[in-house]
């Protein structure tokens, strides 16, 4: 059996240990210290936008203080996009809050801002003004954000960007994870860069962060002894998983220029090849990272479905995987709104991500090629 080609695995850069190992030392062997904030230094450097950041235990830790520090509470509504994986949902049902979710454009895969206006216009009209709206950027791809700040600015409802899968990615010239009131990022192991498990919230103000550092450390009111005013979380990020993080940002535009490098292998591999298209960009605004490369298949055209091909990887000892399930299609959220048509829909059942990390190999190419040509024959 051959080795196995993984969807996105974490890869190491080398001077990870070093900084763990100076974490030993120092014996900050704990959810704060010197890492945690020369880690939360170094996204900000590389962010380059006027933001703070605050580093935390997961993406959907970040995204879950956001919804509290922007005021979301139970029966409230929070729009998201609806083509997303879970965590970008989730939080919102932590709150107690209710999600309306929202379809996708055909360019992006991202938020349809038509959609995103009728849901706001039609929720206001049955007295219901969400309190937020969650954008996406699904697999690196920014979203159209120059439409959706429009529509977020009208009607005064607050933008959380989540930029889980995006860091590194840009929307004119301007980096993903800074466009939103608040921002997400994601440090799991398959994401771009890894702490193991980690994320970061992104906001703009240092009370924001002060907040969220404050409520990520259960909330402990100023006093010698333990007071507590407010519900707290236990949501900061430990001091090792940050040394990580700050060996992982040395090789970042590294880790970036190899997943757009597969992109560009897919492009070239399925240019001949009718009923398959990848997914890129729409025009020169936008940068993925192409955190996963992706196609979408029409069987009627390719004499194969993305079912087919990837039962073929599978044989291989290839892993790929189904595009998103919509979360409006998922059995726990069966009865929440949702606005749109079927391109969500249309894309799960005829989409694959394909395999994506910045390890993979010549070697490793040549096997994923030769599972393709030998399907057109």
């Amino acid at each position: 059996m051959n080795s196995k080609i993984w969807l996105s695995s974490p890869h190491m850069g080398g001077t990870e240990l070093n900084y763990i190992h100076e974490a030993f030392e120092q014996n900050w062997v704990a959810p704060l210290g010197p890492n945690v904030n020369n880690f939360e230094d170094d996204l900000k450097k590389y962010l380059n936008h006027d933001v703070e950041v605050a580093a935390l235990s997961a993406g959907t830790a970040a995204l879950h203080l956001a919804l509290i520090i922007l005021g979301v509470k139970r029966d409230d509504e929070v729009i998201c996009q609806t083509f997303t994986f879970s965590a970008s949902a989730n939080p919102i049902a932590y709150q107690g809050a209710t999600p309306v979710f929202i379809d996708s454009e055909k360019e992006t895969w991202n938020m349809c801002p038509i959609a995103l206006e009728e849901a706001i216009v039609d929720r206001i009209a049955k007295g219901k003004k969400p309190k937020a709206i969650i954008v996406v950027h699904l697999y690196g791809m920014p979203a159209k954000m120059k439409e959706i700040l429009e529509i977020s600015n009208k009607y005064q409802i607050p933008l959380i960007e989540d930029a889980a899968e995006a860091l590194g990615s840009t929307y004119s010239g301007q980096n993903c994870g800074t466009f939103g009131e608040m921002s997400i990022l994601s440090f799991n192991g398959n994401k771009i860069i890894t702490t193991s498990g980690g994320g970061a919230l992104v906001c703009k103000t240092k009370e924001e962060k002060e907040k969220a550092v404050f409520l990520s450390t259960q909330a402990r009111d100023d006093a010698p002894h333990y007071q507590h005013s407010e519900i707290g979380y236990n949501y900061r990020m430990s001091n090792i998983s940050a040394g990580i993080g700050r060996g992982q940002m040395e090789v970042l535009d590294q880790r970036v220029a190899a997943r757009r490098k597969n992109n560009q292998f897919y492009q070239d591999l399925f240019k001949d090849f009718e009923g398959i298209a990848v997914f890129v960009e729409p025009n020169q605004d936008y940068k993925s990272n192409h955190w996963l490369s992706a196609i979408t298949i029409d069987p009627q055209k390719a004499a194969f479905s993305c079912e087919e091909l990837r039962l073929k990887f599978l044989d291989q000892n290839i892993e790929s995987r189904p595009l998103w399930k919509p979360m409006h299609l998922q059995p726990i959220f069966a009865n929440t709104p949702y606005y749109g048509t079927k391109v969500a829909e249309e894309l799960f059942n005829n989409g694959l991500c394909l395999p994506s990390g910045s390890s993979l190999t010549d070697a490793d190419r040549i096997r994923i090629k030769d599972v393709i040509v030998k399907l057109k024959q």
